[in-house]
């Protein structure tokens, strides 16, 4: 029997998916990935310099310190990939450790009495997210997590539903855009300040490393299974609610991190797309291959035999190749014009 408590805790965990999805597929699409590693991991010092001046936990002024500092990080990585002297992927290497660790540091500091500590920041808790709750007139409407991610996911449908087709424009040719008149430099930092204010509202419930495979995982195994964006965003979706529910199900039974467990059933559908894709996967790929290799070995077959008889042997004496192979590949040819005889 599902517990209230147990249906809040995935709805939760779905809520934190859904709203992660919604930046992490054009971080996918505009190769950016890593954006959303460094992002998770930079807004850890705005909110803990936030906490440090305020002293409340609970005060909204966390989110805009660590939006702010998402951003600082973004900004930074841009102008080092600007200066030309640091290719993108190490200018983000440089950038968010930087950031995470001065945020450790300010925790293992002046916070180490306070529940954002280290096994928090990683791994986040969404079993304790229930017990968050919040009041109206003095009754209780449920979890503040409800509402946060609630508000957050509004924020970040709207903006990519009014700018849906620019985002799309510019993760496949900002150069089109820029001369159909669309600012890329703009859209990018309003993709990642809404990246960053995703980031701050995932990472209370499932920590920074979850946030990031929420964020970039069910994207990605998306992007193996189709070929259009609303079929991409949708299935993202899909993804990443099946993770939860399978997640928080193989935590409860065996007693884990459901943070942890979610993460990796969502890299569990990842290799299985991976393998299994109907067009991109492994499977899919090495039958391509073996279909080309037989009609190239059939064109050169057909290119040596030159309408001569020649015996199998000398066919394949000439051509190097095992007696089996060209006898099969013979035999396919004379199946393929008795068809079309018939």
């Amino acid at each position: 029997m599902v517990s209230l408590l147990q249906i809040q805790i995935i709805l939760i965990a779905c809520l934190t998916c859904f709203i992660t999805v919604l930046p992490g597929t054009f971080l996918v699409l505009q190769n950016s990935a890593l954006m959303s590693d460094a992002i998770s991991h930079a807004i850890l010092p705005g909110i803990v310099i936030m906490f440090l001046f305020i002293k409340n936990l609970n005060s909204p002024l966390l989110l805009f310190g660590a939006t702010l500092a998402g951003l600082l990080s973004v900004l930074l990585t841009q102008l080092l990939i600007s200066s030309q002297r640091t290719k993108k992927d190490a200018a983000i290497g440089l950038v968010f450790p930087l950031f995470f660790s001065i945020g450790v540091t300010l925790i293992s500091l002046y916070a180490r009495n306070v529940h954002i500590d280290a096994d928090m920041v990683l791994l986040g808790e969404v079993a304790f997210a229930p017990f968050n709750r919040a009041t109206f007139v003095g009754y209780d409407v449920g979890p503040v997590a409800f509402w946060s991610l609630g508000a957050i996911g509004i924020i970040a449908l709207a903006v990519i539903i009014l700018l849906f087709k620019e985002f799309v424009l510019i993760s496949f040719d900002q150069e089109y855009a820029r001369v159909a008149g669309f600012s890329p430099t703009f859209l990018f930092y309003l993709l990642m300040t809404i990246t960053s204010i995703v980031a701050v509202g995932a990472f209370d419930i499932v920590g920074s490393m979850v946030t990031i495979a929420l964020m970039i995982v069910p994207p990605a195994t998306a992007l193996l299974l189709c070929h259009r964006v609303y079929p991409l965003i949708i299935t993202a979706l899909s993804v990443d609610c099946l993770s939860s529910i399978v997640g928080y199900t193989i935590a409860h039974l065996a007693d884990i991190s459901i943070a942890g467990s979610i993460a990796t059933t969502n890299g569990i559908l990842f290799m299985l797309a991976f393998i299994f894709a109907p067009q991109r996967g492994v499977i899919a790929y090495l039958h391509q291959q073996r279909v080309q290799k037989k009609l190239w070995a059939r064109a050169i077959i057909c290119a040596a035999v030159e309408n001569k008889p020649v015996s199998i042997e000398a066919l394949a004496k000439k051509l190097n190749w095992k007696y089996s192979y060209v006898a099969a590949i013979l035999k396919e040819i004379q199946r393929e014009d008795e068809k079309e005889i018939l």
